[in-house]
């Protein structure tokens, strides 16, 4: 249970964190509104994930018995969450722009959360194959990473829309940077394992 807690939390963490439209919407909100305004957006994936979660899992049933398919699926993940530590490690900060933003700020949050290709690649690859793994252990470790996940993500998008909005340089200083490229070599360790993995699950590599 402990390998899924630590797993949710670093992909909670890499996740809520990163760059992106969703992370961008939350800091335009909080800076053209108020700090309510980003925390609304934040809550945004509880709204959005959950069919996408549930697609995933549907596929992946279906795929349950064919371990090269299930290998390739890790190896996608593994190479997706490299892309995620790459992009970690070479951050320089955000920039802030207090002009794009309008009122509605939930729905904006769900549009450009439902929108954005990234959480679909990441329930796929990585998110429904935990899931699946955390299920043929225990309904706990199962809890512990959707808990973890959804905590860590929401809680560190929610924290940047309160620093945002308290101090607007966090999200230009070097603090944010060096969360950023610690959370980057994480990531790159998990994509190791996650291509490990799917090469086991291919008979590539033996256990």
């Amino acid at each position: 249970m402990l390998y899924f807690l630590t797993l949710g939390t670093l992909l909670g963490l890499s996740a809520g964190f990163a760059p992106g439209p969703l992370l961008t919407l939350v800091i335009t909100e909080t800076l053209k509104h108020d700090i309510k305004s980003g925390v609304k957006v934040a809550l945004a994936p509880i709204l959005t994930d959950f069919p996408i979660i549930v697609l995933t899992l549907f596929s992946l049933s279906k795929l349950s018995a064919f371990h090269n398919i299930l290998g390739l699926i890790s190896i996608a993940g593994g190479l997706f969450i490299s892309t995620m530590a790459y992009e970690s490690i070479r951050t320089r900060g955000m920039a802030l722009d207090s002009k794009r933003s309008t009122a509605n700020s939930l729905t904006k949050g769900i549009l450009a959360n439902a929108l954005n290709p990234h959480p679909y690649l990441f329930w796929f690859s990585v998110g429904a194959p935990t899931m699946v793994a955390a299920m043929q252990k225990n309904i706990f470790a199962l809890l512990a990473f959707i808990v973890s996940f959804y905590v860590f993500l929401l809680g560190s998008k929610i924290l940047l829309a309160v620093l945002t909005g308290k101090s607007r340089s966090f999200l230009t200083g070097k603090g944010y940077i060096y969360i950023m490229r610690f959370l980057g070599v994480a990531l790159g360790v998990l994509a190791v394992v996650l291509i490990y993995n799917g090469l086991k699950l291919m008979q590539v590599i033996r256990a």
